[in-house]
């Protein structure tokens, strides 16, 4: 029997997402609007609702749909914001991003995935997502400031230019820290070079390209 999608979504939505904990109603509708099972790879398309991480190319990961309902609703996005998105990986949380927000600029330090997702992005009719190639960690260098940064993968330690990315009263999420547990946190630049951190939960991810921990030498 062929895979009821529409259905499976909303069952994601419901079942999923919202017991945990996330309630606003603009992320519901845009988690059950956009259809996940278009951002991932067709092997895994029976899977593009299962509360697991699918994989993705070059060792990287597509979120678990709870982890980023709780990701968006931590932004608090109003439909004004200019989003910057690192790691734009299937392109799925960029669409998202995309339809709560005014625009969004997304990078990924791989080619292919940009290429991929730039596809996906323009078969799903969004038109206010820039796709580009770059090294966020070490060298590409952004447009900005934005008013909200996020980062999809995780880093050991924020590397510190990014913080220069967001504007007075900016929203950051990032997820720092050693795997296994990870913690996604939430920065809000208060100005004059301070930021209110707030550890939101911890999570499990990749790190970003040579935002790894130092390897440890064990002799």
């Amino acid at each position: 029997m062929a895979m009821n999608f529409e259905q499976a979504r909303q069952n994601m939505v419901e079942n999923q997402v919202r017991p945990w904990e996330v309630l606003d109603a603009r992320v519901l509708d845009v988690l059950a609007r956009v259809r996940r099972e278009d951002f991932v790879a067709p092997e895994h398309r029976q899977l593009a609702f299962a509360d697991v991480c699918l994989p993705l190319a070059h060792g990287e990961v597509m979120m678990k749909p709870v982890l980023e309902g709780r990701v968006l609703q931590a932004l608090e996005l109003t439909g004004t914001e200019r989003v910057l998105e690192i790691g734009t990986g299937s392109g799925f949380l960029t669409a998202c991003l995309a339809g709560l927000s005014a625009a969004v600029v997304s990078v990924d330090i791989h080619p292919d995935l940009t290429q991929t997702a730039a596809a996906r992005l323009a078969a799903a009719g969004v038109s206010n997502a820039q796709l580009e190639s770059g090294d966020a960690v070490l060298s590409w260098q952004p447009q900005g400031p934005f008013d909200v940064v996020v980062l999809t993968g995780a880093v050991a330690t924020l590397p510190p230019r990014m913080l220069s990315w967001l504007v007075p009263g900016g929203r950051m999420l990032v997820i720092r820290g050693a795997s296994p547990a990870q913690q996604v946190a939430l920065l809000t630049h208060e100005g004059d070079g301070r930021y209110r951190d707030e550890v939101l939960l911890e999570t499990d991810l990749p790190y970003l390209l040579h935002a790894e921990p130092p390897r440890q030498f064990v002799f």
